[in-house]
């Protein structure tokens, strides 16, 4: 798996003609954000240099959602219109979609799931600039969209696994494929530990269950950093493959 990103050759870097380009890319960024929020939380005395707050940091989180929302909007559009198919049976690939409705196709689906968290997590990081509230407040406006918005990256992570592998498990390390959708429900299921986690208690707990919270955030984040750097060798092969 890191050797496909460590022998990532220039041209790699550089296909803006390429959609999966731009979504690895793009990916890239929030993931890398989502990762510094949570590493200067975790953290501050490394960070200490840039004197980064809590507000500070709950708006790296909120920046970096947005690009995972552009990133899985981009994705959502690819597989709309990667060809539906029409009332005779027919693929229809004539009329552009914007979103597009095919939720007997596993990736469509997959897509579709996977956009509607990014939108609840733009919706728990923007509550999280707000002025802390009490508990339950906290755990309506911020904790039950991240819990939601993880429960929809799980299953989309999952139904990836589950398209790329053609069978409900299977271990496919040799095709690229496979490791970029293995490494992501990786970090689904860290992001859903995480949300797990952050909910806001009545009295405070014995077990620090923010910092397990962020530490999954860090490792969920690194996990679809690694997963959007694999798309740009996979968009390179696409490219050679068109060639």
């Amino acid at each position: 798996m890191w050797t496909d990103v460590t022998r990532l050759r220039w041209r790699d870097l550089w296909l803006p003609s390429r959609l999966n380009w731009w979504i690895g890319v793009v990916f890239a960024v929030g993931a890398f954000l989502f990762a510094l929020g949570a590493f200067a939380s975790l953290f501050p005395v490394a960070t200490g240099y840039w004197a980064l707050g809590s507000e500070q940091i709950n708006l790296i989180f909120f920046i970096g959602s947005v690009p995972f929302t552009t990133a899985a909007w981009l994705q959502l559009m690819q597989s709309a219109n990667a060809g539906g198919l029409s009332t005779s049976g027919e693929v229809n690939t004539k009329r552009f979609r914007l979103f597009g409705w095919y939720p007997a196709d596993a990736g469509w689906l997959s897509c579709a799931l996977q956009f509607a968290g990014t939108l609840l997590f733009n919706i728990n990081t923007f509550n999280a600039l707000l002025p802390s509230a009490n508990w339950l407040a906290q755990d309506l406006s911020i904790w039950l969209p991240d819990m939601f918005g993880s429960v929809f990256f799980l299953a989309s992570g999952y139904l990836a696994f589950v398209e790329t592998c053609h069978r409900h498990w299977a271990w496919m390390p040799h095709l690229l494929s496979w490791r970029i959708t293995f490494v992501n429900l990786l970090g689904c299921i860290f992001f859903m530990v995480s949300a797990v986690c952050s909910f806001v208690p009545l009295r405070p707990m014995n077990f620090d269950t923010t910092a397990a919270s962020l530490l999954f955030t860090l490792l969920g984040a690194l996990a679809f950093f690694v997963g959007a750097l694999l798309l740009l060798p996979e968009a390179s092969s696409d490219a050679a493959s068109a060639d």
